[in-house]
């Protein structure tokens, strides 16, 4: 009688906990959550009960996607997890974000957390298809290029841009980024080129400014 009860109460645990998984998975498309998508869903409800300042903000998150990007660091496999985010909760959660990011990182062992808002770029027929209604600039590609850069470096910021042109004409655009922040990111520089590359085909170079000693 007792293992049955015990039965009882786990498979009712199970289900309250695949309804709040369910919950923080909302995907545009209706499809349904992939593992990795379900794992940082539950990791993200752990922390609810974990983190007790950071209750009222992960109550409210809910993730779109979660996709993993491997890379070379130093001849060593590594992953990144990127965590797409609805832009209004990236807004509301974003100055949060880097505690969040500590705390993942801790149950993923071994793997970087970048969160990312997701956004939608409009072409440049956007003013003829919508009878004349101006495309929004941060609607445009370079906009939301630029942005999702922001997103990824985070929590450190750009503090300069150098875009360099090699001999075969192929262009590398260099990312200064805050020196103060060093020590915290100086490990994620290779992460940080390697996930915008996968995300939006472009190379970038992350470093911090040279020393003016």
């Amino acid at each position: 009688m007792l293992m049955l009860l015990g039965e009882v109460r786990f498979s009712f645990f199970c289900s309250i906990m695949s309804e709040a998984v369910t919950k923080k998975v909302v995907k545009k498309d209706g499809s349904k959550a992939t593992k990795l998508e379900k794992q940082v869903a539950k990791a993200l409800i752990d922390l609810e009960g974990t983190v007790k300042d950071l209750v009222a903000i992960l109550r409210t998150m809910y993730i779109h996607a979660a996709k993993l990007i491997e890379f070379n660091q130093m001849g060593k496999r590594k992953e990144a997890i990127v965590i797409f985010l609805p832009c209004a909760i990236h807004r509301k959660v974003r100055r949060h974000l880097n505690r969040i990011i500590r705390e993942l990182e801790k149950k993923f062992s071994s793997k970087y957390v970048i969160f990312v808002a997701q956004r939608t770029i409009l072409s440049k027929q956007y003013a003829r298809q919508s009878r004349g209604l101006r495309r929004p600039r941060s609607r445009t590609l370079t906009a939301v290029h630029d942005a999702i850069l922001e997103d990824v470096v985070y929590p450190t910021q750009i503090v300069g841009k150098r875009t360099r042109v090699r001999v075969d004409g192929s262009k590398i655009l260099k990312i200064y980024l805050d020196p103060k922040d060093a020590k915290e990111v100086d490990v994620k520089l290779v992460c940080f080129a390697a996930v915008y590359k996968k995300l939006t085909n472009k190379t970038v170079e992350c470093m911090f400014p040279p020393s003016q000693d």
